[in-house]
């Protein structure tokens, strides 16, 4: 992969780039005037050749992209310098001539996959549309072509799954989709913001290579925006360090590994975890017990001894099972069911962190849905404080979700967009009746600064967030109620390695 750049090079630069993006400079209309979040960005992709875009969530990334691929709002957006394609300005070109390059020449894998994805479609329809959009293809050819590509990210049965929907996917899964729909048209340039966020290890290390086979089979560059150090390693040749708007670092990505000048690349590369790094940490202290019933705290009951480090498991699932029906024919008969999690039992201690870990697909989801009962399971135990969840009614099991909160793996999907975020925050400790409004917004406020936000970001909207800064919104909302067990559905993996760490 590193040919590309060499060769350029000894050429003293005969090889024209793919893309040339000279004094970017992208504004937001706010309270009357324009607010520069990405400055001055110049940089060049060569044919075959991967370059990087790092930094933490909010630096410009993502807008850098979108304004690559002219998606923002004309209204509330502003765009200046130049983005050369082929030798033609991209930010120059009518509408209508744009709508022919995206897709085509230029192709985009969006950070997240269901709120890309059209949910009233099924996801072959939804790829075989950048096939006959773009090509002089038949339906039935489109079909197959679609099939061959969903097979190459690796999604199994693919023919029978050509008609599901999105929602029947999990999120690692319906990320696949996206890249399939995203290479369908083998396009010069690749945009992939986020590629891997929602997979798992296997899975990421399986589309990072499809990515390079695609490149070296096609001639085809790749813009890879991530937060991931470890992808960035792996994959790219020359690496962009944002902060803030700007560019601080650039470089060959050995450089900046090796030998990387600014504090801010070196705090980024030191923020990677390390195993093991966390092993001396001091335990919480017990929480009260809530009366599920009432509501109401109680004393601290005796620690008893148990098998997890003399703790008393707060949490104690036995022999879950949750299965889907499969239905089908004109009146809807059961003809078989999906093994979603059979017969998962575990045990959860105060101040204890458990880590289910599988591939995308494997049930983990499910099992937290199950344990906080947004999901009915079909058998099994689950007990928190000593009580039955599975048998709960519905007001004690609302008074139960007190003690339980769950971060959701897709935090654009999990706010609601006509809600501010304050309000998102702030609605959990309303409805339980926890405290005053003023009280809400004081403890939101400082969740806010907890997890790396201002407090007067409370009267924006998700929209107006990075997607790893949607997911700290949705840690902060998750803290609000001070709950005893949270359900953390792969609630880090948007987030940058600082903000993560």
């Amino acid at each position: 992969m590193l040919l590309a750049a060499t060769s350029m090079e000894q050429t003293g630069g005969s090889v024209s780039p793919v893309l040339s993006v000279q004094n970017l400079t992208t504004s937001f209309r706010v309270d009357g005037g324009w607010k520069s979040v990405v400055r001055n960005m110049s940089f060049e992709i060569a044919p075959r050749e991967t370059v990087a875009i790092v930094g933490e969530s909010g630096s410009g990334k993502s807008v850098t992209s979108l304004s690559i691929m002219r998606l923002l709002d004309k209204k509330t957006s502003r765009i200046e310098g130049k983005v050369m394609l082929g030798g033609r300005d991209l930010l120059a070109l009518p509408e209508e001539e744009m709508r022919k390059v995206r897709g085509k020449d230029i192709s985009m894998i969006f950070q997240e996959p269901m709120t890309s994805l059209n949910p009233i479609f099924p996801i072959g329809k939804q790829i075989a549309e950048a096939l006959t959009v773009h090509q002089d293809i038949s339906s039935s050819a489109a079909r197959a072509e679609v099939i061959r590509l969903l097979e190459k990210v690796r999604i199994p049965n693919a023919k029978n799954r050509f008609d599901d929907y999105p929602h029947q996917f999990s999120g690692g899964m319906r990320q696949r989709v996206m890249i399939a729909m995203a290479l369908a048209s083998k396009p010069k340039l690749l945009i992939a913001d986020e590629p891997t966020t929602a997979l798992d290890v296997t899975i990421q290390g399986q589309i990072l290579d499809l990515i390079k086979t695609l490149q070296e089979e096609e001639g085809m560059s790749v813009l890879f925006i991530t937060h991931d150090m470890g992808v960035v390693a792996e994959v790219s040749d020359r690496t962009i360090v944002m902060f803030r708007g700007d560019v601080v670092e650039t470089g060959t990505t050995d450089d900046i590994f090796h030998r990387g000048r600014h504090p801010y690349t070196r705090a980024l590369l030191s923020a990677v975890p390390k195993l093991g790094s966390m092993k001396e940490r001091v335990l919480p202290a017990r929480f009260p017990i809530i009366d599920i019933k009432t509501g109401e705290s109680q004393p601290v009951a005796e620690v008893k001894d148990t098998v997890s480090g003399g703790r008393t498991p707060i949490l104690s699932v036995k022999d879950l099972t949750t299965r889907f029906d499969i239905r089908t024919g004109l009146f809807g008969r059961k003809s078989g069911a999906v093994h979603a999690v059979e017969k998962v039992s575990f045990d959860l201690a105060e101040g204890e962190t458990l880590s289910l870990v599988g591939e995308s697909g494997c049930g983990k989801s499910t099992t937290g849905r199950s344990i906080t009962r947004l999901i009915e399971p079909t058998s099994g135990n689950v007990m928190l404080d000593g009580y039955e969840v599975l048998k709960l009614d519905k007001t004690t099991l609302r008074t139960m979700r007190r003690s339980v909160q769950m971060i959701f793996q897709d935090p654009f999907a999990s706010l609601d967009p006509r809600m501010s975020i304050g309000t998102a925050i702030m609605e959990p400790f309303i409805e339980h009746r926890l405290g005053t409004k003023q009280q809400a917004r004081e403890k939101a406020a400082d969740l806010l600064e907890k997890v790396g936000l201002s407090p007067d970001m409370m009267r924006r909207f998700p929209h107006e967030f990075s997607g790893g800064q949607r997911q700290r919104i949705a840690i902060a909302r998750s803290l609000m109620l001070d709950p005893k067990v949270i359900v953390a559905d792969e609630s880090v993996s948007a987030l940058d390695v600082s903000i993560k760490a």
